[in-house]
């Protein structure tokens, strides 16, 4: 048995937010759980894990301002922004606590929310944490990213072959071609999300979260960062998944609902 899928906006201080809504045909025995993605990529990378977890809970997944169906915000966003978008979603789901999934800028925006909102975080899954040392962050604004859009076809070819290049074990092409699509949606402002991780303080801020974590390191572009995060963990665990990247949610479906479920079903 799998949940249906609903969708709903709701006002936030940047416009309106996009929300992916699982929930179960009875009474949810659960806590809620909301999921927060990665950039430049939507709600939907979560399909999979509100169809599975949403059968005994309320499962949200919203877009981060600027991403999928959300609107942006007008200036870039850092993590600190993203968070407050999505306290406002809170808000307007209406429960007192709420189960956290955060895969990685999301695991930021997770963690974030984690210690300014302390009393309505239960417990957190973080998966792909980017624990940036100072020479990764200097390379990134070094790069020339955005990569400049161009009237032919050599930008469109560039970035599907980077989402082909990134495509973890398992992954179909329709799961590539779903995440090439919503990074070319956000235009311009894709790179937002990952100046806003960039800038984000993570080392410092990990281990003031006191709500027990869960945290997974797929064989991702995070795959040795991720391994720094395990010393910063002060209540929780920290796991490799060598044999899922990009895609996990799609292509180890049952197993990583499985291991969600046993970090939040107590």
């Amino acid at each position: 048995m799998t949940a249906n899928i609903v969708r709903t906006y709701f006002d936030g201080p940047f416009g309106q937010v996009h929300v992916r809504i699982a929930k179960p045909n009875g009474t949810p025995t659960r806590t809620p759980l909301i999921c927060f993605h990665q950039s430049p990529q939507s709600g939907r990378v979560f399909t999979e894990v509100l169809r599975g977890l949403g059968t005994d809970r309320c499962v949200y997944a919203p877009d981060t301002p600027g991403y999928g169906e959300s609107d942006p915000s007008p200036e870039p966003a850092d993590i600190a922004d993203y968070a407050r978008a999505m306290s406002a979603v809170m808000d307007k789901l209406g429960h007192a606590q709420f189960d956290i999934l955060g895969y990685h800028t999301g695991a930021l925006t997770a963690t974030e929310l984690a210690i300014t909102q302390a009393p309505r975080i239960r417990r957190m899954v973080l998966i792909g944490l980017a624990v940036l040392q100072q020479p990764e962050i200097d390379a990134f604004f070094k790069t020339p990213w955005p990569v400049p859009m161009t009237m032919d076809d050599s930008f469109v070819r560039g970035e599907w072959n980077r989402s082909v290049q990134w495509a973890g074990p398992g992954s179909t092409l329709p799961v590539i071609a779903r995440g090439f699509v919503d990074k070319l949606k956000a235009g311009d402002k894709a790179f937002w999300g990952a100046r806003a991780a960039m800038r984000y303080p993570f080392a410092e801020k990990l281990p003031q979260v006191t709500q027990p974590i869960m945290a997974i390191g797929p064989k991702d572009d995070l795959w040795d960062i991720s391994t720094r995060a395990a010393p910063l963990i002060q209540n929780g665990t920290f796991e490799r998944w060598p044999d899922h990247g990009f895609g996990i949610f799609d292509a180890a479906t049952e197993a990583i609902n499985a291991k969600i479920r046993s970090h939040l079903d107590v």
